[in-house]
C-alpha cells in the first residue's frame, strides 16, 4: 500500500508545567516549510554535534507521521512497539518522511518509515500496531513507581552535554546509584511543530532517546557512544507531560554498549526502550 510522504525534521515534546500557552504561542523544535516539509530549529541540535539534529525529537516526529498516515482509519489501533535504525548523520537539515504499511490488517498492522534527508535516507523505523482491548482486568507490572518529579532535584544537563535540544528540557534526576545507573524524568516547555497539536504518545516518545545521556557511564570528552538504534515497547500507552526513564548503562570490552530503560509516566510504568552503543575513546582527538 502507497505511504504517504511527509517531509520533516522532528518530534513535539510535552511541557514541564500544564500548558498555558497555545501551540502557535510556543517555542518549537521544527517549522513548518510546505504541506509535508519541516525545518528544524536550533532547539533540536544534537549532544554530539550542533549541526546535527538529536535524535530524540526526531523519533517523536517519526510518530507523529504514523499517526498521520492512520488519522483517516477507523480501526482503532495503538503503537506498542516502534523500532528505529540510525542509518547515517542526521543533519540539521529539512527531511522527508514515507510512511507505508508492510503488513495490513484491522487488528494488528505493521508499518514502516523512513527518513530522508537531500535524498539520503537516514533513519528507517518499523511499528507494530494493535487493536486497542480492555484487558483492565488482569493489568500488571512488577516495576515500582518512579519518585514524583517534584520530588527529585532538577539536573543541569546542559553542564555535562550540549546542543539545543539539551538546552530545552527540564530533567529531574535520581542521585547516581553508581556509574551507569540512575532514574530521572524528563519535559520541555516547546511543541513539535510550531503552531501545531501533537498526540501525547508523539511528545512521549521525543523525550525517551535523551536516556543514553541520563545515566552516564563514562566522561562524553572522553569516550562517544551513540547509538545506532531505538526500540520501544509499550504495555500502556503514555501520557505527558513527564517521559519516566529508569535507566542502566553497560559498556562491553569490545567496543559495544546498551542503555536499556524502564519507562513511566506519572501513573507508573509504560514499558521499556533498548539503545545499542557504539563506545570509542577520544584520547588523542
Amino acid at each position: 500500500m502507497q505511504g504517504a510522504a511527509t517531509r520533516c525534521g522532528t518530534a513535539l515534546l510535552k511541557e514541564t508545567d500544564p500548558v498555558t500557552a497555545g501551540p502557535a504561542d510556543r517555542a518549537s523544535y521544527y517549522e513548518r516549510t510546505g504541506a509535508h516539509s519541516y525545518k528544524p530549529t536550533a532547539h533540536a541540535g544534537g549532544a554530539w554535534r550542533t549541526d546535527e539534529q538529536h535524535f530524540s525529537p526526531l523519533a517523536g516526529l517519526v510518530v507523529h507521521a504514523v499517526e498521520q498516515h492512520l488519522a483517516t482509519r477507523p480501526e482503532q489501533l495503538v503503537l506498542a512497539r516502534i523500532s528505529y535504525d540510525i542509518l547515517g548523520r542526521i543533519a540539521l537539515d529539512e527531511c522527508e518522511i514515507s510512511v507505508e504499511a508492510l503488513r495490513p490488517g484491522r487488528t494488528i498492522e505493521l508499518l514502516e518509515a523512513t527518513v530522508s534527508i537531500g535524498g539520503r535516507m537516514v533513519v528507517r523505523a518499523r511499528a507494530w500496531l494493535l487493536a486497542s482491548l480492555d484487558t483492565s482486568a488482569v493489568a500488571d507490572s512488577p516495576h515500582e513507581r518512579l519518585p514524583a518529579p517534584e520530588d527529585l532535584a532538577p539536573w543541569v544537563m546542559s553542564d555535562q552535554w550540549d546542543g539545543g535540544y539539551v538546552s530545552s528540557i527540564d530533567v529531574r534526576r535520581m542521585p547516581p546509584s553508581r556509574t551507569g545507573r540512575t532514574a530521572a524524568w524528563v519535559s520541555s516547555p516547546l511543541g513539535l511543530v510550531a503552531g501545531e497539536e501533537s498526540s501525547a504518545l508523539a511528545s512521549y516518545v521525543a523525550l525517551v532517546d535523551t536516556a543514553n545521556g541520563i545515566a552516564v557511564q563514562q566522561d562524553p570528552s572522553s569516550w562517544m557512544f551513540p547509538n545506532l538504534d531505538l526500540t520501544i515497547h509499550l504495555h500502556r500507552q503514555p501520557a505527558g507531560p513527564w517521559t519516566g526513564l529508569d535507566t542502566t548503562v553497560t559498556f562491553g570490552p569490545s567496543g559495544q554498549g546498551l542503555t536499556s530503560s524502564v519507562l513511566h509516566d506519572l501513573d507508573g510504568p509504560v514499558g521499556h526502550a533498548e539503545q545499542i552503543l557504539t563506545v570509542r575513546s577520544l584520547a588523542g582527538g
